[in-house]
């Protein structure tokens, strides 16, 4: 079945290091194309897969004012199954000049948003106890890298 939809990525000259780290960081990855302009040309763009959602990236030149700048309103979550896979994502998004943001929020290195997101915090936001829900919001609120036993305890009001 084909997509109609595939996210593009617009990088000024860093769209094959940016597919080639994002490819190194997730296990269920692989660089599909590179696309040169001509045989010996640079790398006009890419075409990678992360668990089975293709992505491209266009090398573009400069960003077209802030126009076509990464920002938050467009972010890539990934769903985690436990403080081990939290830990390993949101260290290797934040590593080489990545900004860790708030409430599992972060920048990598090329200036893209990630959501680094637990179970946990799912489980908790979607509780059937509104107070529990509340505390665990209110402790999510003071963290950047979310911390599964804090939501846990939060929301069972330890």
């Amino acid at each position: 079945m084909s997509r109609k939809i595939t996210p593009f990525l617009w990088f000024d000259t860093q769209a094959e290091d940016a597919t080639r780290f994002y490819v190194s960081i997730f296990k269920d990855a692989e660089i599909v194309s590179i696309n040169r302009m001509g045989d010996d040309g640079p790398v006009f763009t890419t075409s990678f897969r992360i668990e089975n959602e293709t992505f491209i990236a266009l090398n573009g030149g400069p960003a077209n004012g802030d126009q076509s700048k990464f920002n938050d309103s467009i972010s890539f979550m990934i769903d985690c199954a436990d403080q081990d896979e939290v830990d390993y994502f949101w260290d290797a998004l934040t590593a080489d000049g990545g900004k860790p943001g708030q409430c599992g929020w972060l920048r990598d290195k090329f200036g893209v948003a990630w959501q680094v997101v637990p179970q946990a915090l799912h489980e908790a936001l979607g509780g059937p106890d509104p107070e529990g829900v509340g505390r665990a919001m209110q402790v999510m609120m003071q963290m950047t890298k979310l911390d599964v036993a804090k939501l846990k305890a939060a929301y069972n009001g330890e």
